[in-house]
Protein backbone atom coordinates (compact mmCIF):
# COMPACT_ATOMS: atom_id res chain seq x y z
CA UNK A 1 0.00 0.00 0.00
CA UNK A 2 1.32 3.46 -0.87
CA UNK A 3 2.42 5.94 1.81
CA UNK A 4 -0.18 8.50 0.67
CA UNK A 5 -2.96 5.95 0.82
CA UNK A 6 -1.74 4.76 4.23
CA UNK A 7 -1.86 8.35 5.47
CA UNK A 8 -5.40 8.98 4.16
CA UNK A 9 -6.81 5.73 5.53
CA UNK A 10 -5.01 6.31 8.81
CA UNK A 11 -6.66 9.71 9.19
CA UNK A 12 -10.07 8.20 8.47
CA UNK A 13 -9.47 5.46 11.01
CA UNK A 14 -8.36 7.91 13.70
CA UNK A 15 -11.41 10.10 13.10
CA UNK A 16 -13.59 7.03 13.67
CA UNK A 17 -11.69 6.16 16.85
CA UNK A 18 -10.18 3.01 15.40
CA UNK A 19 -6.63 1.93 16.22
CA UNK A 20 -4.06 1.51 13.47
CA UNK A 21 -3.87 -1.95 11.91
CA UNK A 22 -1.25 -4.19 13.40
CA UNK A 23 1.37 -5.47 10.98
CA UNK A 24 0.14 -9.06 11.26
CA UNK A 25 -3.46 -8.00 10.52
CA UNK A 26 -2.32 -5.94 7.54
CA UNK A 27 -0.22 -8.84 6.24
CA UNK A 28 -3.13 -11.26 6.61
CA UNK A 29 -5.43 -8.88 4.73
CA UNK A 30 -2.90 -8.45 1.93
CA UNK A 31 -2.48 -12.21 1.62
CA UNK A 32 -6.22 -12.75 1.47
CA UNK A 33 -6.62 -10.18 -1.31
CA UNK A 34 -3.76 -11.74 -3.27
CA UNK A 35 -4.98 -15.33 -2.87
CA UNK A 36 -8.21 -14.99 -4.91
CA UNK A 37 -9.92 -17.71 -2.95
CA UNK A 38 -12.79 -19.09 -5.01
CA UNK A 39 -16.33 -19.00 -3.73
CA UNK A 40 -18.84 -21.81 -4.09
CA UNK A 41 -19.64 -22.66 -7.71
CA UNK A 42 -23.13 -24.07 -8.45
CA UNK A 43 -23.14 -27.55 -9.93
CA UNK A 44 -25.06 -26.35 -12.97
CA UNK A 45 -22.09 -24.19 -13.94
CA UNK A 46 -19.69 -27.13 -13.87
CA UNK A 47 -20.56 -28.50 -17.29
CA UNK A 48 -18.71 -29.10 -20.56
CA UNK A 49 -18.37 -25.87 -22.50
CA UNK A 50 -20.94 -26.76 -25.16
CA UNK A 51 -23.51 -27.20 -22.39
CA UNK A 52 -22.43 -23.93 -20.77
CA UNK A 53 -23.28 -22.11 -24.00
CA UNK A 54 -26.79 -23.58 -23.99
CA UNK A 55 -27.14 -22.85 -20.28
CA UNK A 56 -26.17 -19.23 -20.81
CA UNK A 57 -28.78 -18.80 -23.55
CA UNK A 58 -31.42 -20.48 -21.38
CA UNK A 59 -30.89 -18.20 -18.38
CA UNK A 60 -30.55 -15.07 -20.53
CA UNK A 61 -33.95 -15.75 -22.05
CA UNK A 62 -35.39 -16.65 -18.65
CA UNK A 63 -34.45 -13.11 -17.60
CA UNK A 64 -36.33 -11.56 -20.55
CA UNK A 65 -33.40 -11.11 -22.93
CA UNK A 66 -33.33 -12.71 -26.37
CA UNK A 67 -30.43 -14.85 -27.57
CA UNK A 68 -29.58 -15.73 -31.15
CA UNK A 69 -26.89 -18.12 -32.34
CA UNK A 70 -24.84 -16.68 -35.22
CA UNK A 71 -22.60 -18.95 -37.32
CA UNK A 72 -19.75 -16.46 -37.87
CA UNK A 73 -18.71 -12.82 -37.52
CA UNK A 74 -19.65 -12.17 -41.13
CA UNK A 75 -23.29 -12.91 -40.31
CA UNK A 76 -23.55 -10.22 -37.61
CA UNK A 77 -24.59 -7.28 -39.88
CA UNK A 78 -27.45 -9.35 -41.32
CA UNK A 79 -28.54 -10.44 -37.85
CA UNK A 80 -28.55 -6.82 -36.66
CA UNK A 81 -30.53 -5.66 -39.70
CA UNK A 82 -33.07 -8.46 -39.25
CA UNK A 83 -33.51 -7.59 -35.57
CA UNK A 84 -34.16 -3.94 -36.39
CA UNK A 85 -36.73 -4.90 -39.02
CA UNK A 86 -38.43 -7.36 -36.68
CA UNK A 87 -38.97 -4.67 -34.06
CA UNK A 88 -39.73 -1.86 -36.51
CA UNK A 89 -36.65 0.08 -35.39
CA UNK A 90 -34.76 2.67 -37.44
CA UNK A 91 -31.88 1.37 -39.55
CA UNK A 92 -29.33 3.30 -37.54
CA UNK A 93 -27.20 2.02 -34.68
CA UNK A 94 -24.57 3.46 -32.38
CA UNK A 95 -21.70 0.97 -32.20
CA UNK A 96 -18.77 0.79 -29.83
CA UNK A 97 -15.54 1.94 -31.53
CA UNK A 98 -14.07 -1.53 -31.11
CA UNK A 99 -11.83 -3.13 -33.76
CA UNK A 100 -13.86 -6.35 -33.72
CA UNK A 101 -16.98 -4.41 -34.70
CA UNK A 102 -15.14 -2.17 -37.16
CA UNK A 103 -13.90 -5.27 -39.03
CA UNK A 104 -17.43 -6.57 -39.75
CA UNK A 105 -18.71 -6.44 -43.37
CA UNK A 106 -21.15 -3.57 -42.84
CA UNK A 107 -20.91 -2.73 -46.56
CA UNK A 108 -23.08 -5.75 -47.23
CA UNK A 109 -25.93 -3.87 -45.56
CA UNK A 110 -25.79 -0.45 -47.28
CA UNK A 111 -29.15 0.64 -45.84
CA UNK A 112 -27.80 0.25 -42.31
CA UNK A 113 -26.18 3.36 -40.83
CA UNK A 114 -23.47 2.62 -38.27
CA UNK A 115 -22.28 5.48 -36.06
CA UNK A 116 -19.46 4.99 -33.58
CA UNK A 117 -18.66 6.47 -30.20
CA UNK A 118 -20.42 7.26 -26.94
CA UNK A 119 -24.20 7.06 -26.85
CA UNK A 120 -26.33 10.14 -27.33
CA UNK A 121 -29.81 10.66 -25.95
CA UNK A 122 -31.31 10.37 -29.45
CA UNK A 123 -29.78 6.93 -30.11
CA UNK A 124 -32.35 4.15 -30.09
CA UNK A 125 -30.08 1.16 -30.68
CA UNK A 126 -26.57 0.38 -29.45
CA UNK A 127 -24.18 -2.39 -30.43
CA UNK A 128 -21.37 -3.46 -28.13
CA UNK A 129 -18.98 -6.37 -27.67
CA UNK A 130 -19.01 -8.29 -24.41
CA UNK A 131 -16.08 -9.29 -22.24
CA UNK A 132 -17.72 -12.48 -20.99
CA UNK A 133 -20.96 -14.34 -20.44
CA UNK A 134 -21.60 -16.22 -17.18
CA UNK A 135 -23.55 -19.43 -17.79
CA UNK A 136 -24.77 -19.98 -14.24
CA UNK A 137 -27.07 -16.92 -14.43
CA UNK A 138 -27.12 -15.87 -18.10
CA UNK A 139 -25.27 -12.67 -17.20
CA UNK A 140 -23.26 -10.51 -19.58
CA UNK A 141 -20.08 -8.84 -18.33
CA UNK A 142 -18.94 -5.63 -20.02
CA UNK A 143 -16.16 -3.32 -18.92
CA UNK A 144 -15.49 0.32 -19.68
CA UNK A 145 -12.69 1.62 -21.86
CA UNK A 146 -11.93 3.80 -24.86
CA UNK A 147 -13.23 1.06 -27.17
CA UNK A 148 -16.25 0.18 -25.00
CA UNK A 149 -18.04 3.31 -23.68
CA UNK A 150 -20.36 2.46 -20.81
CA UNK A 151 -23.03 4.88 -22.05
CA UNK A 152 -23.83 2.40 -24.81
CA UNK A 153 -24.96 -0.09 -22.14
CA UNK A 154 -27.36 2.35 -20.49
CA UNK A 155 -28.71 5.11 -22.74
CA UNK A 156 -30.38 3.58 -25.85
CA UNK A 157 -33.66 1.71 -25.44
CA UNK A 158 -32.36 -1.27 -27.40
CA UNK A 159 -29.03 -2.95 -26.67
CA UNK A 160 -27.50 -5.55 -28.98
CA UNK A 161 -24.47 -7.39 -27.60
CA UNK A 162 -21.98 -9.50 -29.55
CA UNK A 163 -20.73 -12.40 -27.44
CA UNK A 164 -18.32 -14.99 -28.79
CA UNK A 165 -19.03 -18.56 -27.69
CA UNK A 166 -15.46 -18.79 -26.37
CA UNK A 167 -16.20 -15.89 -24.00
CA UNK A 168 -18.85 -17.89 -22.14
CA UNK A 169 -17.65 -19.30 -18.83
CA UNK A 170 -19.38 -21.41 -16.22
CA UNK A 171 -19.11 -19.25 -13.12
CA UNK A 172 -18.34 -15.76 -11.87
CA UNK A 173 -15.09 -17.09 -10.43
CA UNK A 174 -13.97 -18.08 -13.95
CA UNK A 175 -14.91 -14.63 -15.22
CA UNK A 176 -12.85 -12.84 -12.56
CA UNK A 177 -9.88 -15.06 -13.44
CA UNK A 178 -10.14 -13.89 -17.05
CA UNK A 179 -10.53 -10.25 -16.07
CA UNK A 180 -7.41 -10.36 -13.89
CA UNK A 181 -5.55 -12.12 -16.68
CA UNK A 182 -6.46 -9.37 -19.14
CA UNK A 183 -5.75 -6.33 -16.98
CA UNK A 184 -3.11 -7.63 -14.60
CA UNK A 185 -2.93 -8.16 -10.87
CA UNK A 186 -4.74 -5.46 -8.85
CA UNK A 187 -5.62 -3.53 -11.99
CA UNK A 188 -9.26 -3.16 -12.95
CA UNK A 189 -11.17 -1.11 -15.52
CA UNK A 190 -13.03 1.89 -14.21
CA UNK A 191 -16.39 0.13 -14.57
CA UNK A 192 -17.45 -3.51 -14.78
CA UNK A 193 -21.13 -3.94 -15.68
CA UNK A 194 -23.09 -7.12 -14.95
CA UNK A 195 -26.16 -7.26 -17.19
CA UNK A 196 -28.79 -9.92 -16.62
CA UNK A 197 -31.68 -9.25 -18.98
CA UNK A 198 -33.09 -5.84 -19.91
CA UNK A 199 -33.48 -3.09 -17.35
CA UNK A 200 -36.58 -3.64 -15.23
CA UNK A 201 -38.09 -2.99 -11.83
CA UNK A 202 -41.12 -4.14 -9.84
CA UNK A 203 -40.88 -1.49 -7.15
CA UNK A 204 -44.03 0.39 -8.18
CA UNK A 205 -47.16 -1.55 -7.17
CA UNK A 206 -45.15 -4.73 -7.78
CA UNK A 207 -45.71 -4.36 -11.53
CA UNK A 208 -42.82 -5.24 -13.81
CA UNK A 209 -41.67 -2.16 -15.71
CA UNK A 210 -39.09 -2.52 -18.49
CA UNK A 211 -36.54 0.16 -19.30
CA UNK A 212 -36.53 1.61 -15.79
CA UNK A 213 -32.79 2.31 -15.57
CA UNK A 214 -31.54 1.36 -19.03
CA UNK A 215 -32.51 -0.55 -22.18
CA UNK A 216 -35.95 -2.12 -22.35
CA UNK A 217 -34.70 -4.71 -24.86
CA UNK A 218 -31.52 -6.79 -24.70
CA UNK A 219 -30.58 -8.96 -27.68
CA UNK A 220 -27.50 -11.21 -27.52
CA UNK A 221 -25.76 -12.49 -30.63
CA UNK A 222 -23.80 -15.61 -29.63
CA UNK A 223 -21.18 -16.04 -32.34
CA UNK A 224 -19.88 -19.53 -33.02
CA UNK A 225 -16.10 -19.15 -33.05
CA UNK A 226 -15.36 -22.85 -32.76
CA UNK A 227 -15.42 -22.92 -28.96
CA UNK A 228 -18.10 -25.58 -28.80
Amino acid sequence: MSTARDHILGQIGRSLGRPALADDVRTAAEQRVAAHRRNLVPQRAQKPHAEQINLFAHWAEAHMATAQRVPANAAIPAAVADYLAQHNLPTEIRAAPHPDLDALPWHERPLLTVKRGVAEITDQVSLTPAFAGVAETGTLVLHSGAETPTTLNLVPDNHIVVLRASQIVGSYEDMWDRLREKFGERVMPRTVNFITGPSRTGDIEQKMILGAHGPRRLHILIVDDGAA
